[in-house]
Order: C-alpha cells, then structure tokens, then sequence
C-alpha cells in the first residue's frame, strides 16, 4: 500500500477556489488511478471525481461536482490535484485521495473498493 497525503484545505468563502494535493510518499502516482471522496459527518462518502493513470483518459466527475471542480496531474512530481472553484456550502467535507493499483478509473470508481490505498483526508469548510 502506498502512504498518501493530502493537503490543501481550509475555510473559504462561498464562490471560492481551493486546490488539494495529494501525493505518495516516496513514490509517484503516475501509474495509479486516483480517485478523490469526500465525506461529512452523518452522510455517506461521496465520490468525486477520478483520474487514470499518466496518459489516460479524462477525468470522471460526480454529478454534483461537474464543471466546478478540476482533477490533474503534474507528471514531474507525480502528484494529483483537485481544484475546486465556484465552493459551496455543500462542499463541506473531509476530503480524502485514493489510489487503485490498477491505472483506470472505472465507472463504479465511488464505490471505492478499487481503492486499496488512502490519505488521513483534509478538511474544507464553506462558509462565510
């Protein structure tokens, strides 16, 4: 199992952007799929959205998150990203990256049980 991290959380506005990183410690994620969940407490996770392997296909997204939030890769770092723009207060969850062994992202991904490796989640508050 690879150790991943998360960061990038905070409290932000309503209308707001905030990107989250997510890396392997030691390693690149380069030829994982990795997939990003959220989860508030008293509801069940949520998948967000899902990028496969370097040289993919395009990301997946919830519907929920379409056309505000954005998962990416920097190859040279071998790191994820999740930018999220236009927040809402809804968005507020703990936000969590998964990785697969597998490099491709399948159409269940929110499921999780692809997902064999997990972050400790970072916190993102919307609220004004």
């Amino acid at each position: 199992q690879l150790q991943l991290v998360e960061s990038g959380g905070g409290l932000v506005q309503p209308g707001g952007s905030l990107t989250l990183s997510c890396a392997a410690s030691g390693f690149t994620l380069n030829y994982n799929a990795v997939g990003w969940f959220r989860q508030d407490p008293g509801k069940e996770r949520e998948g967000v959205g899902c990028i496969d392997r370097r040289g993919g296909g395009s990301p997946k997204y919830a519907d929920s998150v379409k056309g505000r939030f954005t998962i990416s890769r920097d190859t040279a770092e071998g790191t994820v990203y999740l930018q999220m723009n236009s927040l809402k207060p809804e968005d507020t969850a703990v936000y969590y990256c998964a990785a697969q062994i597998g490099g491709h992202c399948g159409t269940d991904y929110g499921a999780g049980h692809a997902f064999t490796s997990w972050g400790q989640g970072t916190q993102v508050t919307v609220s004004s």
